[in-house]
């Protein structure tokens, strides 16, 4: 009897170390990356249930180039755009948010909405091997309609007024090093002559850890109909910084040729290339509160 017992303790021990390491062995990968977003695209990551991100964002003028250097302090006289918002996060697997941008090309006075969830999340023992998130945005331009008829905001329609953005974000986390991939598309219900309404876009952006509490952050949007765009002008928006984690926050300051901050804004509208210096200083600060 006494035998039994014993080969049942060691049983039941082994099944449960068993579950355990088969727990373990599927937990979720979490900080793929840091902040909901990386510079110019949004990242994987979602908020847990009931935190609040309040965010502030800024993207300063040219560094250099014909509208830089010393006559605006390297570009920190002028502001190419400003984004001031909120997320919330619905559930573990659900945000939503909401914000208001200046607008860094043509369209401006942006408010911009959108939901975010989360599909996949990549486990440890790699049974999902990544995370995948969806992105539906809408941006309406308050702007007052233009008396000229061949005004871009001269909006003959309301629905004229609103651009649509819908996103995939594909992401793998290797210790210290995240990539992303990114498909977007972008639909404008008012664009400039001889434009597309539509346009597809693919994004990339990694993360490299570099300390505990800080990273550098790297991303790069190229349209696929960048020919038809921004008057031929187009310049794929590239962005690098760095980002540094605090109790409560995460502040990112970058470098970028984007002018603009969201997406159905500077994934259309970049004209600005590196290499004429007209790239520019921006940062973001991001607080995390609990309801």
């Amino acid at each position: 009897m006494k035998k039994h017992l014993h080969l049942s303790h060691l049983l039941l021990i082994f099944l449960s170390f068993a579950a355990a390491t088969a727990v373990q062995a599927q937990e979720k990968i979490f900080d793929t990356f840091k902040d909901r977003r990386v510079i110019n695209t949004q990242s994987v990551e979602v908020l847990k249930k009931r935190q609040f991100d309040l965010r502030i964002s800024h993207r300063f003028g040219d560094i250099a180039g014909a509208q830089g250097g010393w006559t605006t302090f390297f570009g920190l006289e002028q502001a190419a755009d400003v984004l001031i918002g909120g997320e919330y996060g619905i559930t573990d697997q659900f945000t939503v948010g909401f914000a208001r941008t200046k607008g860094g090309a043509q369209m401006r006075q942006l408010l911009n909405g959108f939901g975010k969830y989360r599909i996949l999340h990549q486990t440890s023992d790699n049974s999902v091997p990544l995370s995948l998130t969806a992105v539906a945005m809408t941006s309406m331009s308050t702007m007052r309609a233009n008396a000229d008829t061949l005004a871009l905001n001269h909006f003959p329609k309301f629905a004229h007024r609103f651009t649509h953005a819908i996103e995939l974000h594909f992401a793998r986390k290797f210790k210290a090093f995240s990539l992303q991939l990114s498909p977007i598309f972008v639909w404008r219900n008012i664009v400039p002559h001889g434009e597309t309404n539509y346009l597809f876009s693919l994004a990339l952006a990694a993360r490299i850890q570099v300390a505990k509490h800080f990273c550098i952050i790297l991303d790069a949007s190229l349209p696929l109909e960048s020919r038809r765009i921004s008057g031929g002008r187009y310049s794929p928006p590239i962005g690098i910084g760095f980002e540094f984690e605090t109790s409560g926050h995460v502040f990112q300051i970058n470098l970028t040729n984007a002018t603009g901050i969201a997406a159905t804004d500077y994934i259309p509208y970049t004209h600005s290339n590196w290499t004429r210096g007209e790239f520019r200083l921006g940062f973001t600060i991001s607080r995390l509160f609990k309801f």
